[in-house]
C-alpha cells in the first residue's frame, strides 16, 4: 500500500531490493504482489461499472478542430494543412463501457488560443473481466507536431563510451518550455532488457535485434517498427528508442500476446498477464497520427488491444509499474509561492496518476521521456535564436 501511495517509495524500494536480491527476484515479488492485489479487486469491485473520467461534449472534433476565425478587418488566413479530424471509434465492448468511451475530445492549448488542435483524447475499457481496467489514449497530429526524446539523468544507463560524458539535464529544453504541448514517459531502465537508445548521432545503449523501436527522422517523419526493419537507415535518424517486441505490427497482434501461456516477461521484467499500470505508443497506417496510452490495471494484451482499437496499426509498450507511466499537458497557473507571476506547470491527463507541477518541464527526470512541440512554435524559436551576421 505504501509504495502505491508515496511517490518516491516505490522506485526506492524496488531499486534497493534489486541491488540485494537481483532483478528477476524482484520481478517475481512484484508479480506476486500484483496478483494478490488483482484478486482482492476482483472480489471487492465485482459488479462495479466502468466509469468516465471527464465530461464528453456533444460537439465532434471535426466541428472544433479548425483554428479560430480571424478578425473581420483582416483577410481570413488560409490553412495549408487540413484540420485534425478523427472518426470516433466507439467502445471496445458496447455492453461494457462508460459514457464517451471511444469518442475523441479535442485538447486545446489554453495558453495559445486560436491555434489549431494538435491532440485529442479518449477513454476505453477493453477488459470485460475488470470494469476498473482503463486505457487512456491521446492521438497526436504529427503533421503539426514534433516529437522530442530526452535522456533521463540516470536512465537509460549508458553502455557506450561516447555517451558517458554527455550532460543530461533530464528536462524539456528551456527554449521550448513556453510552447511545449505535453510530455510522456519513455522506456525501460537499461538493466530491464538492454533496450537501445540513440540521440543526435550518439548511441547511449547499443541496439538489439528482434525488438520494436520508435524513430524520428531528419525529414520529421516518425516510424514505429521492428528495429531490424529500421536499422539500415539509422544515419538519417534524429533519435531512436527501443521497446519490447511490437505488440501489434501492421494490424497483426503478436503471437505471444494472442496466446496467454506465452505472454511471459513482456518487457523483460513483469509477466505480460500481470495486471498493472502500463504505457504504450502506437502509430496509424499513414504515419500521420501518433497514439500515446497510459492504463490502469491492464495486462499487456489489454493495453495493446486498446491502442489498436483507437486506430494504431503498430503498437509498442513503454515503461510499466505504478510510478512511471504518465502523460501530462502544460498550462500557465498562478502559484501562491511565486506571487502573481504565472508559470507553466504540468497537469495530469486523468486523476490518479502520479505527477508534480514541475514534472519534465523543470524537475529533472531520472528516466528518459518524450515531449511534443507545435512545429509552428519550433520554427519561431529557431528564428529567434538565429544570430545576425556582423
Amino acid at each position: 500500500m505504501a509504495v502505491n501511495r508515496v511517490t518516491w517509495l516505490g522506485p526506492y524500494v524496488a531499486d534497493g531490493l534489486r541491488a540485494v536480491i537481483g532483478v528477476d527476484a524482484v520481478a517475481s515479488l512484484e508479480d506476486f504482489a500484483y496478483r494478490v492485489q488483482d484478486r482482492v479487486n476482483r472480489v471487492w469491485r465485482r459488479g462495479e461499472k466502468p466509469r468516465a473520467h471527464w465530461s464528453v461534449p456533444k460537439a465532434k472534433i471535426e466541428q472544433v478542430a479548425a483554428p479560430a476565425a480571424a478578425p473581420v478587418h483582416e483577410p481570413e488566413p488560409r490553412e495549408e494543412i487540413p484540420a485534425f479530424t478523427l472518426k470516433d471509434v466507439g467502445p471496445v465492448h458496447k455492453g461494457w463501457s462508460a459514457p464517451g468511451d471511444g469518442q475523441w475530445i479535442p485538447m486545446a492549448d489554453v495558453d495559445h488560443p486560436g491555434q489549431p488542435i494538435h491532440m485529442a483524447k479518449t477513454l476505453l475499457h477493453p477488459d470485460k473481466n475488470r470494469s476498473w481496467a482503463e486505457v487512456f489514449v491521446v492521438a497526436v497530429d504529427l503533421r503539426r507536431t514534433r516529437l522530442y526524446l530526452v535522456p533521463g539523468t540516470k536512465e537509460p544507463a549508458a553502455t557506450e563510451e561516447a555517451a558517458q560524458g554527455i550532460e543530461r539535464p533530464g528536462s524539456i529544453a528551456k527554449e521550448h518550455r513556453e510552447h511545449a504541448l505535453a510530455a510522456f514517459n519513455g522506456g525501460f531502465k537499461t538493466e530491464h532488457g538492454q533496450y537501445g537508445m540513440g540521440l543526435d548521432g550518439v548511441t547511449y545503449v547499443k541496439p538489439k535485434l528482434g525488438v520494436c523501436a520508435i524513430a524520428r527522422y531528419k525529414d520529421d517523419t516518425i516510424r514505429l517498427a521492428l528495429w531490424d526493419k529500421l536499422a539500415a537507415d539509422e544515419g538519417n535518424m534524429v533519435f531512436w528508442r527501443e521497446t519490447p517486441v511490437c505488440m501489434y505490427e501492421d494490424d497483426k497482434l503478436h503471437f505471444r500476446l494472442a496466446d496467454e501461456s506465452l505472454a511471459k516477461k513482456w518487457g523483460a521484467t513483469l509477466d505480460g498477464e500481470t495486471v498493472i499500470r502500463r504505457s504504450a505508443v502506437g502509430i496509424d497506417r499513414t504515419g500521420s497520427v501518433l497514439f500515446v496510452a497510459i492504463s490502469n490495471h491492464t495486462t499487456a494484451r489489454v493495453i495493446a488491444n486498446g491502442v489498436h482499437h483507437a486506430g494504431a496499426t503498430t503498437v509498442a509498450q513503454l515503461d510499466v509499474n505504478f510510478s512511471y507511466p504518465k502523460f501530462v499537458t502544460f498550462e500557465k497557473k498562478k502559484h501562491p509561492k511565486d506571487g502573481d507571476e504565472p508559470k507553466r506547470i504540468a497537469l495530469a491527463l486523468a486523476d490518479g496518476f502520479e505527477f508534480s507541477e514541475d514534472e519534465y518541464i523543470r524537475e529533472p527526470a531520472r528516466r528518459d521521456f518524450f515531449y511534443l512541440m507545435p512545429k509552428s512554435a519550433d520554427l519561431r524559436t529557431a528564428l529567434d535564436n538565429v544570430k545576425p551576421r556582423p
